[in-house]
């Protein structure tokens, strides 16, 4: 053995092992072996994708058969989904829940980085009382607003001559009370990990606070705005507590749809549920197209801050 092959070695008192990272070493250290982690790897993704094997068989089934107990649809139809636009009223609840969920999730965002450059970057009076109450905001339930928030809007119908309950802006101004503070608390994590020297070079060259934020903070932060925007869609996207309640059956969203649709169908001799299967995939592929698109930017917003 020459000299710099001995280098590459080293003396334990088990003996001789390879250099570290090398194969040998990585297989010795690893906490399971190969066929452990597979079969997990295996279990967990039989788990995740057996309901919603399910769910898709059951949407190109016929509603007898999945009433029957049929797993393997014995006629594969895509008549469901033709029924689903008239049956459910998807189309218009569709539309309220994009505009609703993505209004929440625009507005949100926008405000929560000049909230969050604000609390980061200046040293103010009731700053840390501000920052503990985005996080305790986080702890008041959704279901003890519900009748406060409807106290709230009725009281402006009837004063202000304002309608708010049973519009959409009405609804995107409930979810900002629940968005707008968890989008801000994730904007203060990530503006703490970008460094000051890139706004100090910017003062030097003459920038304002206004330009700072928008030519400097803005094009870096996308990963957090990304991450705080999808958050907030997510919020408006799965809610039924308050889209129950502050809409109509005009303004009603996906997911009250949904609800008022499995509602309406328990009693009868056949349940649709082909059709709620069909409805439930189609409600949920814009959040999976969302979170395959911005994949990239899920994974740098959400470790962000992690490390100091």
């Amino acid at each position: 053995m020459t000299l710099s092959q001995s280098a590459t070695r080293a003396v334990t008192p088990g003996g001789l092992v390879d250099r570290p990272g090398s194969r040998q070493q990585s297989e010795v250290t690893r906490l399971l072996p190969v066929w452990v982690i597979a079969l997990v790897i295996a279990a967990i993704g039989l788990f995740v994708l057996a309901p919603l094997l399910y769910i898709f068989l059951a949407s190109i089934n016929s509603d007898i058969s999945v009433a029957r107990g049929d797993f393997w649809p014995a006629e594969f139809t895509l008549e469901n989904y033709s029924k689903i636009w008239s049956s459910v009223g998807l189309a218009n609840a569709l539309t309220n829940s994009i505009i609703a969920a993505g209004a929440t999730a625009v507005i949100s965002a926008v405000l929560a980085i000049g909230t969050a450059y604000v609390l980061v970057r200046y040293q103010f009076f009731g700053r840390l009382t501000i920052l503990r109450a985005l996080l305790g905001l986080q702890s008041v339930p959704g279901t003890l607003l519900v009748l406060p928030v409807f106290v709230l809007f009725s009281s402006a119908a009837t004063t202000l001559g304002i309608t708010v309950i049973g519009t959409r802006w009405g609804l995107i101004v409930t979810y900002l009370t629940f968005a707008l503070p968890f989008s801000t608390w994730v904007m203060v994590t990530y503006l703490r990990g970008l460094p000051k020297e890139l706004e100090e070079a910017a003062r030097i060259d003459g920038a304002s606070n206004l330009g700072i934020l928008t030519r400097i903070i803005l094009p870096l932060s996308w990963p957090g705005i990304i991450v705080s925007a999808i958050f907030a869609f997510l919020l408006g996207w799965n809610d039924v507590l308050f889209a129950s309640v502050m809409t109509r059956p005009d303004t009603q969203t996906a997911a009250v749809a949904l609800q008022i649709f499995a509602t309406g169908t328990e009693g009868g001799a056949i349940p649709f549920y082909g059709q709620m299967m069909a409805a439930s995939l189609v409600c949920a592929a814009p959040v999976v197209i969302l979170y395959l698109f911005f994949q990239k930017y899920l994974v740098g917003g959400l470790t962000a801050g992690g490390v100091k």
